[in-house]
């Protein structure tokens, strides 16, 4: 099978996609879709940056501004709120409008919460309008559902998880990135020019649209489906994997958004000395994403995410004690931890997602490219609502810590709260996916193979 792209709706389609057929994927489907790949990882990485700003704006804020440290956490939470709600529609616009026209479209809309800020930083500027340019920048977090889609959909089932890993920890370095170009602006010409920073962004917004535009493919086979929706809603699993990846993205996005302004506010550090801490923790969490995607692949999801979830119950601990003693070495080592394990979980359960819908279809007696479309079909649709429910876990991370730090002053109450949650996601995914592992069948090779059992 070949692909064909003609012309339609204004941009390059590819008519025909059939990547679970090796001798396809082999010699035409591999090259366009690791293509596609490069240039929607650059688009989603500047949208992490720019939905993430308001992490690195606060740091910006000094006493000039009249915020206190709960105002600053509501900034951070709105922006974290908005950017999982547009998760949802972000999802369907790529069946709507093609992949590639849509990440040029989503990208140009980084350009509104860009100048936007550019526009309104400095003293003597209503909280509210802080308010409403932080919500702005929630259109980078949307980036990041219609982006996972569309490369759902590009990739074979044996390689969604290094692809969607992949995809996706190049769009979460986004956040670090952004936060070390705060520290080299912080460190170089001082807290008091936020301007030089959002400037920098605005051409490479541009950039990554042109880019998209030029390299990027829309696939015709992906279409909008109002029925997958509605399938995906009924389906219990979709619910199951949203609640595991609000533990793992949910904690991944708001602890990198609070971090800076944990160290501020619990430790006493100056803009700088936070700046310069903050983005190691968003930085070995994006790069291990992968890291999750592949050993998901290779030894199961539901093992690498129960795994996940017991030693970031340990590393929690670690941060309950180094915030009681108010040491910030053993805060800084348990916090890390935390980050670097959040990013191998949100590999693993992303892995999770397409291999469950497949086996459904089996389990139905599809075979073949039938059981394959069924499975992007519903995953695809599914992770739209499964990413922004994650997401809004980074809203709830951002309000109870702004709740602790109200009513106490420390985050340790906080960090209490994240430790129980820990202990029912280890609960869920044992009893859900590993105390009786369903027995799936998965074709070991091309349309026509004899499947194999093996575990979800």
């Amino acid at each position: 099978m070949t692909s064909t792209t003609a012309p339609r709706k204004g941009g390059r389609w590819i008519e025909r996609w059939d990547p679970e057929d090796e001798t396809f994927w082999r010699e035409t489907g591999e090259k366009t879709a690791r293509r596609n790949l490069i240039y929607s990882v650059l688009s989603e990485h500047i949208g992490f940056s720019i939905w993430s700003l308001w992490s690195v704006m606060v740091l910006f804020m000094g006493p000039k501004y009249g915020i206190d440290p709960a105002g600053k956490f509501f900034l951070i939470a709105t922006a974290t709120c908005v950017g999982a709600l547009v998760r949802v529609p972000y999802t369907f616009a790529v069946a709507r409008f093609g992949g590639r026209n849509w990440t040029v479209v989503s990208a140009l809309l980084l350009l509104a919460p860009t100048v936007a800020a550019w526009l309104v930083m400095e003293p003597g500027t209503s909280y509210n309008t802080f308010l409403l340019v932080a919500a702005l920048t929630g259109v980078g977090g949307g980036n990041f559902a219609s982006s996972m889609t569309n490369i759902n959909a590009f990739f074979p089932l044996r390689k969604k998880g290094w692809a969607l890993g992949l995809n996706a920890g190049g769009g979460n370095i986004g956040v670090p990135v952004v936060q070390l170009v705060a520290l080299l602006v912080i460190g170089t010409a001082g807290a008091g020019h936020p301007r030089m920073l959002l400037g920098a962004y605005i051409p490479l917004i541009v950039i990554a649209a042109a880019l998209a535009a030029l390299r990027m493919d829309n696939l015709a086979p992906v279409r909008n489906d109002t029925g997958a929706v509605r399938d995906a809603a009924r389906d219990g699993h979709t619910w199951i994997m949203a609640f595991l990846y609000i533990g793992t993205f949910g904690s991944f996005i708001g602890y990198s958004f609070a971090f800076g302004l944990v160290l501020q506010t619990q430790f006493g550090r100056t803009p700088l000395q936070a700046a310069s801490l903050t983005f190691i923790g968003p930085l070995l969490g994006s790069l291990i994403r992968p890291v999750g995607g592949a050993l998901a692949d290779r030894f199961g999801g539901a093992r690498i995410t129960l795994g996940t979830f017991v030693a970031m119950a340990a590393a929690t601990g670690v941060v309950i004690l180094a915030s009681v003693r108010e040491s910030l070495p053993v805060f800084l080592v348990g916090f890390v931890g935390l980050f670097v394990l959040s990013g191998l979980g949100n590999g693993s359960t992303y892995k999770m997602i397409p291999g469950i819908f497949q086996a459904k279809a089996l389990a139905r007696g599809m075979s073949g490219e039938d059981a394959a479309a069924y499975g992007r079909r519903l995953s695809g649709a599914s992770m739209g609502l499964i990413g922004a429910v994650g997401a809004l876990g980074g809203l709830g991370i951002n309000l109870v810590f702004r709740e602790a730090f109200l009513s106490s002053g420390s985050g340790t109450a906080a960090f209490v709260t994240f430790l129980g949650f820990y202990a029912v996601c280890c609960a869920v995914t044992w009893a859900v996916y590993l105390r009786r592992p369903a027995q799936v069948m998965i074709p070991t090779a091309g349309a026509e193979a004899k499947p194999q059992l093996t575990s979800v």
